[in-house]
């Protein structure tokens, strides 16, 4: 009966480490693909951002919307099919091309109007998407933040930091964590384990930090 027992016993601490282990992979998983969701929903805010400022643009320089639309293809089941005219009809149909050809030249002139406007318009709207180019993202502003760090950051601190420095972005600890975890993957970042606390930094700091105590292990064999 004991045996039995032993036997249970160490059948549901398996399965019990089994579970752990999958609930801790899941909040993982889910920290990462929240982390993607919330930068590709930046990266959205910023297009409809640029797009706005173009839109304004546009209406400074007084383009017609209308202008940068594509030419309607022409539906080739709408063309009727030839017929015999009557004598009656060849006076209208003179008239008719005349004024075909006189519609065509105001296409024409209005096209090539509406080229000129948009060329002119091209410049300050290449400037202005080019400004809101160089807006970093967060993996950026993350990276940056632990290059410029001589000493460990938890993500806490840089949440904390990139927070205070860019207030309008709304940065959150639980994505600069998992962030962070997706450097430490791509071996862009090292994480270090002080406690229950961990620790992140630059791949560059991280080795300087293990040279320093490197060396000083040293001085210490030989005093």
């Amino acid at each position: 009966m004991s045996e039995s027992t032993t036997a249970t016993t160490g059948l549901t601490s398996q399965y019990a480490a089994q579970v752990t282990s999958d609930l801790e992979r899941n909040a993982k998983e889910q920290e990462r693909i929240s982390a993607d969701i919330a930068a590709l929903q930046e990266q959205l805010a910023a297009l409809q951002h640029d797009h706005a400022v173009l839109v304004n643009v546009q209406q400074v320089l007084g383009v017609s919307p209308t202008s940068i639309q594509p030419a309607a293809t022409p539906d080739s089941s709408t063309v009727p099919a030839p017929r015999k005219k009557t004598s009656g009809e060849h006076g209208a149909g003179k008239r008719t091309r005349a004024k075909k050809t006189d519609d065509a030249q105001d296409r024409a002139a209005a096209k090539n109007s509406a080229s000129r406007k948009t060329a002119a318009s091209k410049k300050p709207a290449g400037d202005i998407t080019a400004v809101k180019a160089t807006r970093p993202t967060l993996v950026e502003l993350v990276r940056s933040h632990l290059t410029e760090q001589s000493d460990p950051r938890s993500a806490a601190e840089v949440a904390s930091a990139l927070d205070t420095a860019h207030p309008e972005r709304g940065i959150k600890t639980t994505v600069v964590r998992t962030t962070l975890e997706n450097l430490v993957a791509k071996n862009q970042a090292q994480r270090t384990k002080q406690g229950s606390s961990v620790y992140y930094t630059a791949p560059n700091t991280a080795e300087q930090t293990a040279s320093h105590a490197k060396d000083g292990q040293l001085s210490d064999q030989a005093e």
